[in-house]
C-alpha cells in the first residue's frame, strides 16, 4: 500500500512587527479568507488559534492561505518559544485536524454614490496592496470611504496590527499609492483589526 500523507514543512519569517512572527507550511491551511483573533474569547470559530491561545505567551493569531502569523507578549522572546510553537503547528497540520471553520463576509452596502470610486480603491488595494502586506503576515481590508473629506479608512490585521512601522507603511506607501491611482483619495487612515 502506498503512503501519499504529505510532509509538512515549517519556516518562520520575521515581519516588521518584533513581536510578530510568521509560520509558514507547505499546505494551504486557510484559502480565500483571513481570520484575525485579537483574544482567546475572538477564537472559537477556529480550533487551531483556540489551540494556539493555550500557550501562555501568546497574544494574537492571524491565519490566512498557508502561514499563521502569532503575535507574543513583550516579555517573551522568541528564541525561547519558536521551536514549540513550529512543533505544534507541525504536528497540528500533518494530523489534519481543523484550523478555521469560514465565515461569512458582511459585504459593505455602500451608497450608490461614488460607488465607482470606491470600486476603484477596493481594486487598488487588492492589486497592489494586500499581496505586499500579506508577505509581511498581515492583511488589510477597506473599511470606508468618506466622498466628502477624501478620508479612506482601512482595517490592519495580523502582524499589521500594532506594528511600530505600520504608520509609516501606511503613510508613506498606501497612501501615496492610493493619491497616484485614485485621486479622490486625500488621506489614509487605518484601525487595528
Amino acid at each position: 500500500m502506498e503512503n501519499t500523507t504529505t510532509v509538512i514543512d515549517i519556516y518562520t519569517e520575521a515581519t516588521p512587527n518584533p513581536e510578530t512572527l510568521k509560520f509558514v507550511v507547505n499546505k494551504m491551511l486557510f484559502e480565500n479568507n483571513s481570520a484575525d483573533f485579537q483574544n482567546i474569547e475572538s477564537a472559537k470559530s477556529s480550533p487551531l488559534a483556540m489551540d494556539l491561545f493555550g500557550f501562555p505567551f501568546v497574544k494574537g493569531v492571524f491565519i490566512m492561505n498557508n502561514f499563521v502569523t502569532i503575535t507574543k507578549h513583550p516579555e517573551t522572546i522568541w528564541e525561547d518559544i519558536m521551536p514549540s510553537l513550529k512543533a505544534f503547528i507541525k504536528k497540528y497540520v500533518q494530523d489534519d485536524r481543523p484550523i478555521a471553520y469560514k465565515v461569512e463576509e458582511v459585504k459593505n452596502t455602500e451608497p450608490l454614490v461614488g460607488e465607482a470610486v470606491v470600486s476603484k480603491i477596493k481594486e487598488v488595494l487588492e492589486n497592489y496592496v494586500k499581496p505586499a502586506v500579506e508577505m509581511d503576515g498581515g492583511a488589510i481590508q477597506y473599511k470606508e470611504f468618506d466622498e466628502e473629506t477624501g478620508v479612506l479608512n482601512v482595517m490592519l490585521q495580523g502582524s499589521c496590527s500594532g506594528c511600530p512601522s505600520s504608520m509609516i507603511t501606511l503613510k508613506s506607501g498606501i497612501e501615496n499609492l492610493m493619491k497616484r491611482m485614485v485621486p479622490e483619495v486625500k488621506e489614509v487612515t487605518a484601525d487595528a483589526g
